[in-house]
């Protein structure tokens, strides 16, 4: 099972965690990233290119599926207006052995941070926007994974 997208609908974090149990391996990994409501914020806008975003995830799990023995994964990633407490991005990974399913996890989740090509603008309350800017600490992340 390989299953990602990309679009403005929300998922279902369970129906996919059970999606991957179901392969009958030992073990699923998986991570949920939710929009927070820091500094009052009461917006997000994502915004990508549909046809690089969809190359570079698939490049993404291409490598993942390569370097651990994976049963399946699932990449999902909202696009388009969202509030703090909605759900913006999903990935899970299936295999027969915990530290598989776990790193695969942690290296998807780290790289689509780093290269999927999302914009982010943030709305507060006050009226101001800014764009989400690149942070150190998340390039250092993916750069463990070599």
């Amino acid at each position: 099972m390989i299953e990602f997208r990309v679009g403005a609908d929300d998922f279902d974090a369970a129906d996919l965690i059970a999606r991957l149990e179901a392969l009958g391996g030992g073990a699923v990994a998986s991570f949920t990233g939710i929009v927070r409501g820091d500094d009052g914020l009461v917006s997000m806008r994502l915004d990508h290119y549909p046809a690089m975003t969809s190359a570079q995830i698939s490049t993404l799990i291409d490598k993942a599926m390569e370097r651990w023995p994976l049963l399946g994964v699932a990449v999902i990633h909202r696009v388009g207006l969202l509030s703090p407490g909605d759900r913006i991005v999903f990935v899970g990974t299936a295999s027969r052995h915990r530290a598989a399913a776990l790193e695969a996890c942690g290296y998807l989740i780290d790289w689509l941070k780093t290269s999927a090509p999302f914009w982010k603008k943030e709305v507060f309350a006050d009226g101001t926007a800014r764009w989400v800017q690149a942070r150190a600490e998340d390039d250092a992340a993916r750069d463990r994974w070599g």
